[in-house]
């Protein structure tokens, strides 16, 4: 027979300090699975753009190949805050909510700048601005939050 987590607990009490990775991501709500499903997405956009403009940098034949090298570094270590903050998510860490977080809000200028481009970048910026408002949604959403251990009642840590 075995025994079921706490519905209460946080994510991490409930699997135990030794829980593997399927067990962890078994007693996470969905809409937190879904939160670092659409930030992992984003940030392996962001790691195949600086990929791809790394490659144009240096096998191609841009206008700056310094430049695109230079950007294509830059996407790259951008893409390291999502990915970092949709593993902890999924593994229903505490700290992982302010980074994510912080990836939708800054998602948001960008998809504006995007819109404002026009052509077929309105449908890049729509996208991104949907994906960031759904993330914010689901991240503040309080099954989120307590399955994260965060709520009105808890302590700082």
């Amino acid at each position: 027979m075995s025994k079921k987590p706490d519905s209460n607990a946080p994510a991490t009490e409930a699997t135990g300090a030794t829980g593997t990775g399927a067990a962890a991501a078994a007693a996470l709500p969905g809409r937190l699975t879904a939160a670092a499903a659409l930030t992992a997405l984003e940030g392996l956009a962001l790691a195949g753009l600086g990929v791809y403009m790394l490659f144009v940098g240096i096998a191609g034949d841009p206008d700056s190949p310094q430049q695109a090298e230079t950007g294509g570094v830059t996407l790259l270590a951008l893409a390291a805050l999502p990915l970092i903050a949709a593993r902890g998510l999924r593994l229903g860490r505490r700290w992982s909510r302010g980074p994510a977080l912080i990836t939708q809000l800054m998602a948001l200028p960008v998809a504006w700048t995007l819109w404002t481009t026009g052509g077929a970048m309105a449908a890049a910026a729509v996208g991104l601005a949907l994906a960031a408002v759904a993330v914010v949604t689901l991240l503040v959403n309080p099954t989120a939050t307590e399955a994260l251990g965060i709520g009105p009642g808890e302590r700082t840590r």
